[in-house]
């Protein structure tokens, strides 16, 4: 596309191919897109991909799926409700990997995306009982990502949940160190609700533990500190 854009600025427009044609938005079909970046390396089968989210999201007038390549895949609605239903049950994933989703205007070239961002669920454990509050539970958060505020949080009988959005190309936040006003210090830990496969070496979101390049040492083993949070999340 960016090479057929480089020719057409080239050419010298005639009378027959006639003045610039406005695209106004009332042209525009009616329908709502999702773009979707399937974070695994293994090729996508858009029939399987059909069979499996027909059921769970339920769309009254069906979806359409497109291809595109490079494990990108555009699904088409009808309805702005249904795709609003759909990311406000983030995140998705297909055969156990990471779906990275967001709304697709139908404009922007696709390579523009950027797939980096998926909310999740975060239960935060060990915050002292006094301390069980919004504002504490969201502060806590802010080393996990973007902290997406009320009404999302809440408290679940001895821990609280908090929405975030999460930088798949970063490892996730493990917990936090909390000090008292007498100086004692707690470790909160962070818990993530629907956690899809994810690379135990590193601990993110992008790539799974055989296809990992991040953490291994000049002579091509895995670092104390890494296996530790290998077995952190395999816990």
């Amino acid at each position: 596309m960016e090479d057929l854009t480089i020719r057409w600025t080239g050419l010298s427009i005639s009378n027959r191919e006639g003045p610039k044609f406005r695209l106004h938005n009332e042209l525009a079909a009616p329908v709502f897109i999702i773009a979707a970046k399937f974070l695994t390396k293994r090729v996508l089968n858009i029939d399987a991909i059909a069979a499996t989210f027909t059921p769970l999201w339920r769309s009254k007038n069906g979806f359409k799926i497109k291809n595109l390549g490079n494990h990108i895949v555009l699904f088409t609605f009808e309805s702005k409700t249904e795709v609003d239903n759909i990311l406000a049950n983030e995140p998705w994933s297909f055969d156990k990997h990471l779906m990275v989703l967001q709304r697709y205007d139908g404009v922007r070239e696709v390579h523009e995306l950027e797939f980096t961002l998926t909310p999740f669920w975060v239960q935060v454990h060990g915050i002292p009982a006094k301390f069980m509050t919004t504002v504490v539970a969201e502060s806590l958060c802010e080393t996990v990502g973007q902290v997406q505020k009320q009404p999302q949080t809440e408290e679940c009988g001895g821990f609280m949940r908090v929405r975030v959005l999460v930088d798949v190309t970063q490892p996730l936040s493990r917990g936090r160190v909390i000090s008292l006003d007498d100086d004692k210090e707690l470790w909160v830990s962070f818990k993530y609700e629907r956690l899809p496969t994810i690379c135990y070496w590193c601990g993110r979101l992008n790539h799974n533990d055989r296809d990992c390049e991040t953490w291994i040492d000049s002579e091509g083993t895995l670092t104390e500190a890494d296996r530790e949070y290998g077995a952190w999340l395999r816990a």
